[in-house]
């Protein structure tokens, strides 16, 4: 398992669209994939999920994944959401 802390920098954070592309990013990877924020944890490939938590730019999360696909699952994430693709 791999966990990494990540400052959101998306302009509107994972709001509607961009929490939806996250979810099909998350998706895309056979590895379990989670978000903690203030210590909530949701599933990274549940849109419901990740709407509860209304991260918004500039604010601090951590990813984790856990799978076969583990590291390259957390790189795709957190380039997303550093809004550097």
């Amino acid at each position: 398992m791999i966990e990494k802390k990540v400052t959101v920098l998306l302009k509107h954070g994972l709001q509607a669209r961009a929490g939806s592309k996250f979810v099909e990013k998350a998706s895309a990877f056979n590895s379990d994939i989670n978000i903690i924020k203030n210590g909530r944890l949701v599933v990274g490939k549940s849109i419901m999920g990740v709407m509860t938590l209304a991260v918004r730019q500039g604010e601090e999360i951590y990813l984790t994944a856990d799978g076969t696909d583990e590291q390259n699952a957390i790189v795709a994430l957190e380039t997303f959401l550093l809004n550097k693709e």
